[in-house]
């Protein structure tokens, strides 16, 4: 009798904590809570956690000072949440209902910086678990708005979020003057100087905030709920997909598992961002030149450096290009941000981005010391979901995401008892949802990677089998049965 007991309370208990749990909504416990942890905090009742409104996503440049109340250098592009939340998506993930519940933002208090922010979400019927994001690119906290947050809250899940420590950018007075300046493209006469160049701000610290957040978080939740969350996962996008992929290399106690949607692969000996841009950089100008002619040796050379091939539009004047917005949007820019941070000794304009060889620089005291800084070394301690774009012109797959899954499987000794790791290629998806819009014949992966973070839960909890890796074809889905297993044969279908 007494055994019966003890497994009914056993299940009695099991039951009620999968059950959602009503939320206090105790904005005063949450605000002492975080009196010694955060300044500038705000917590208010929300009618409604989804971020297509203007009361859960802040206007752009509704910030103008730092966390210590001292002006910011420029009034434009430090803060910009309305923007960074389509920046990676096409759209705020379809929801039924509305989402009652508290939403928290503030400013970690002991970031010398007065820079790093935090996000923190909890529904008012909270199912017991914790969502944890990155951020892509510079951008910040609310950057995964559409892409996350309104996914995973109107399941139950709070949800927390960071900006890895640092504003976005701004533009200076003199932008060619200033040596962290960064021009927006080739063609360009704007200059931005990224936050996260400057001294202060190193990029390992993307991964500490992505730990900070979620170790506040899970202390928020106990104040709000009475009671600790039951999971966390991780989830991020681009260098928020490289958050992921780091804190469960290195800290993989605080976490049940992540999905990295192209998250951004660092390796000092290669592949990484500073040896994969150059090439792209250099020969664009001549396909270009060449009326966008796939049989030029130009074109020839960016895609042996590992690019998916172009997909061009004649239909328009002048003619457009994926490469094309690539090229005027985020390869230049995005080289000068890393170099200036990696390797700020080289002369960027003078000497050209087109010309920069990471390799031959490797003798340059401290460059190879930093990169290593912040690898990506595939040694997961949690399991982890890799999705990503064949078509991806910044982040290429070859370069990146098939760079990972072998570093990943490098390390496995014990293959049976190793954490699952899957790598699922979105045929024709790239690393802009947006571009969808412009190129149809493109693939938005969005509601592949949040169906991988479905399969990762029910893999984690239920101990339903996750499927293997594959190639989700062009208007496919992720299959248990997949007809085409390990990598897509090929990048782009007509």
């Amino acid at each position: 009798m007494r055994t019966r007991t003890v497994v009914f309370a056993a299940i009695l208990i099991a039951v009620l904590c999968a059950l959602p749990l009503a939320a206090k909504a105790d904005c005063p416990a949450i605000l002492k809570f975080l009196a010694k942890k955060a300044v500038g905090v705000t917590c208010v009742q929300s009618a409604d956690l989804r971020t297509n409104n203007a009361a859960t996503t802040p206007s752009d440049n509704s910030i103008t000072t730092f966390a210590d109340g001292s002006p910011l250098p420029g009034r434009v592009g430090a803060f910009t949440p309305t923007t960074d939340r389509a920046v990676i998506s096409n759209g705020p993930a379809p929801t039924a209902t509305v989402v009652p519940g508290i939403q928290v933002n503030g400013w970690f208090k002991d970031d010398p910086s007065h820079e790093a922010r935090f996000l923190l979400r909890f529904p008012d019927n909270w199912n017991g678990k914790l969502v944890v994001a990155g951020a892509s690119g510079t951008r910040g906290e609310f950057n995964g708005d559409f892409a996350w947050s309104d996914y995973v809250v109107s399941q139950g899940y709070a949800y927390a979020s960071q900006n890895k420590g640092a504003l976005n950018f701004y533009l200076p007075a003199n932008g060619q003057a200033d040596p962290l300046a960064c021009r927006l493209n080739p063609s360009s006469a704007t200059y931005v100087h990224f936050y996260d160049n400057d001294p202060q701000e190193p990029f390992t610290g993307w991964t500490q905030y992505m730990v900070k957040a979620t170790v506040l978080a899970q202390k928020a939740i106990r104040v709000n709920y009475q009671r600790s969350p039951q999971r966390t996962y991780a989830v991020g996008t681009s260098n928020g997909g490289y958050q992921v992929r780091r804190v469960l290399e290195a800290a993989p106690k605080l976490y049940d598992g992540g999905v990295d949607w192209e998250g951004t692969f660092i390796d000092p000996r290669g592949p990484n961002i500073l040896i994969d841009l150059p090439p792209a950089i250099r020969n664009f100008p001549h396909y270009m030149a060449s009326k966008f002619d796939a049989n030029s040796q130009a074109y020839k050379n960016i895609l042996a450096a590992g690019y998916p091939p172009d997909i061009v539009n004649p239909s328009v004047t002048p003619a457009d290009s994926l490469w094309k917005r690539y090229a005027d949007s985020f390869w230049e820019v995005t080289a000068c941000q890393w170099q200036k941070r990696f390797d700020p000794a080289y002369d960027t304009y003078r000497g050209g981005l087109d010309k920069y060889d990471y390799l031959s620089r490797l003798q340059v005291p401290g460059l190879l010391r930093r990169v290593q800084a912040v690898a990506t070394t595939g040694k997961i301690g949690k399991p982890l979901i890799t999705v990503a774009g064949t078509m991806d012109a910044l982040l290429p797959t070859d370069r990146g995401a098939r760079a990972y899954e072998a570093r990943v499987l490098a390390y496995r000794k014990e293959p049976d008892k190793s954490p699952a790791y899957r790598l699922y290629e979105v045929q024709n998806g790239n690393h802009i949802e947006a571009y969808v819009n412009l190129f149809p014949q493109l693939a938005v992966i969005q509601p592949h990677a949040q169906h991988a973070f479905d399969l990762l839960v029910n893999y984690v909890e239920n101990h339903a089998p996750l499927p293997e890796s594959q190639c989700i074809p062009k208007g496919g889905s992720i299959s248990q049965n997949p007809a085409q297993r390990g990598h897509c044969a090929n990048l782009f279908v007509p």
